[in-house]
């Protein structure tokens, strides 16, 4: 796979502190905010500090510590939100957009943690 970074990406000037952000949980290789839009009660963005794209970019590339660090990020970040179900809370969604088709807006790869209401269908049910 090749993949080519845009290290002038909202996201890239974010972990350089060029652009503030609303920190929720910062970690060596992980950084979480709030997003200035949110869509939802919860609306987190999980971004791992490394130049990835998209999901499989991040998956295919990245360390094992960085892996571990974001998965471990975004479980810490249901608990600090109240949105995990494992405490007896509602739940919550997880979205990841990959490039043109998937929607990405931003080229650093992103998890949204959205929560703190009911969510709906994300899609309609297929008629099969």
């Amino acid at each position: 796979m090749s993949f080519s970074y845009d290290d002038q990406n909202i996201f890239a000037k974010i972990l350089r502190g060029e652009i503030p952000n609303d920190t929720v949980l910062e970690t060596e290789h992980t950084l979480a905010f709030n997003d200035i839009q949110p869509q939802a009660p919860v609306h987190v963005l999980v971004i791992p500090k490394g130049p990835y794209v998209c999901h499989d970019h991040f998956a295919a590339e990245a360390s094992e510590a960085e892996l571990v660090d974001f998965m471990r990020v975004t479980a810490q970040v249901c608990a600090m939100t109240g949105v995990s179900p494992g405490d007896g809370n509602p739940g919550y969604r997880t979205i990841s957009n990959a490039g043109e088709a998937g929607v990405q807006e931003v080229p650093h790869y992103h998890l949204h943690i959205l929560g703190g209401r009911g969510l709906g269908r994300m899609l309609a049910k297929a008629d099969n």
